[in-house]
């Protein structure tokens, strides 16, 4: 094994995880926490002084894979154009204490992110749902469309952002190359009519959807955003939902809108029903689906050092 780690920059990060099965190493990975051989400490959130913005740290050990590391995320203010959030991984080995690889996290991220949810979808969905609706436009949604085109006998795949009424010709056309069955909704009304499966995967700060609209129980899932708090739907509406989760230790003290229902409405984290860990060793029971049904994902350092892990031991 050399001394000297490898560095990976985004485009071969890119080009490593396409020849690996990202939602089959997630699902390998939170086994694995539910027995014990990984360890999933809380992010760290590190505030730059003056407001220059923050930084955020990941971490996780991969005890079965001899591997340790972590991912820091650093949001930089500036005063011309908007806010730089780059991403790098770390990834340690727990025998010799050497690094083995820095890796440019934001392909890595992107992925995880969406393989988590596809995870959480192939878990939690009905079995015979049909029709599945994408709210968001940007890659973190093109990769979980992805993840999910093949999870069900979709009927329906509808579209919906803001930004996709002035989009190219060739943006449309990436994402008719995904799955040819999408359809671009001008409204967020008709995109989530009768879906499903709603997947929130936006960078909004506050309420995308707000669940007492929709016409049947659904699943939703939604991800972080680096916004303080940020949260896809109302807070006080978890109250009124199954809440499950990617990591009950951590996620309930990270995401936006459980500490705010956790401040103002009443809810407590002792109701989330199961985490991925708990689903995928049986320790937790599927929603009954007499009223909607919640995913909530943080991001986990852990999901960041399995993927590095697998593009590492390609390099090997």
């Amino acid at each position: 094994m050399s001394s000297t780690p490898f560095v990976i920059a985004k485009p071969q990060a890119r080009e490593l995880l396409d020849q690996v099965d990202v939602p089959q190493i997630l699902r390998k990975l939170f086994r694995d926490l539910a027995t014990g051989q990984a360890v999933q400490p809380a992010q760290q959130l590190v505030e730059f002084p003056q407001g220059a913005g923050d930084f955020i740290n990941y971490l996780g050990v991969l005890a079965a894979d001899g591997v340790y590391g972590v991912k820091t995320s650093p949001y930089i203010v500036r005063k011309d154009g908007g806010p730089l959030v780059t991403a790098w991984t770390l990834l340690m080995s727990m025998q010799t204490g050497q690094p083995l690889m820095l890796c440019d996290a934001g392909e890595l991220t992107t992925a995880r992110t969406a393989a988590t949810t596809a995870v959480a979808i192939d878990t939690l969905a009905r079995p015979n749902a049909a029709r599945l609706a994408i709210i968001g436009s940007g890659p973190v949604a093109q990769a979980h469309l992805h993840y999910v085109k093949h999870l069900r006998e979709w009927q329906s795949i509808s579209l919906h952002s803001p930004s996709l009424a002035s989009c190219s010709a060739e943006k449309q056309a990436q994402w008719m190359a995904i799955d040819p069955r999408l359809q671009i909704e001008r409204s967020l009304e008709a995109a989530i009519l009768d879906a499903d499966v709603i997947m929130l995967c936006t960078s909004s700060a506050g309420p995308v959807i707000d669940p007492r609209n929709l016409s049947k129980p659904a699943l939703i899932t939604s991800i972080s955003t680096n916004a303080v708090r940020a949260h896809e739907v109302p807070p006080h509406s978890l109250n009124d939902m199954q809440v499950y989760c990617d990591y009950r230790l951590t996620t309930p003290g990270s995401a936006g809108e459980m500490l705010i229902a956790s401040e103002q409405h009443g809810w407590d984290k002792s109701s989330i029903i199961g985490d991925l860990a708990e689903l995928l060793s049986e320790q937790a029971p599927r929603p009954a689906y007499d009223r909607p049904v919640f995913f909530r994902s943080i991001g986990l350092g852990l999901e960041d050092i399995a993927l590095a892990n697998a593009i590492y031991q390609l390099l090997n």
